[in-house]
């Protein structure tokens, strides 16, 4: 194998774990004020939200199966449902969406 290529696997390694261990390091023992708390409970919504949108607006054949996806999906992060719900929901519908339109 080149070496090269095992260096650059191994910075790969390095920079993804890097940010996913900082925060359990520098928290450790620590209590995030409620207002940060607030934020992070947030972020994999707005991961959601950024992952959908797009492909509302570019969808090629029929755009009411954005809108609809995009809809229930809304629906369920709105009602507090986590995101493998909210996803596997608005997958539910269009899949109803699909079978009878």
């Amino acid at each position: 194998m080149n070496k090269e290529i095992v260096i650059m696997i191994i910075g790969m390694a390095v920079v993804t774990y890097l940010p996913r261990m900082l925060p359990f390091v520098m928290f450790k023992g620590k209590e995030l004020p409620p207002f940060l708390q607030g934020i992070l409970k947030n972020v994999p919504y707005a991961t959601l939200g950024a992952l959908i949108f797009p492909a509302i607006l570019f969808i090629q054949e029929d755009i009411w199966y954005g809108i609809i996806g995009a809809a229930a999906a809304f629906i369920a992060a709105f009602l507090g449902a986590n995101v493998i719900v909210v996803v596997i929901g608005s997958i539910s519908v269009l899949t109803l969406y699909s079978y009878f339109f």
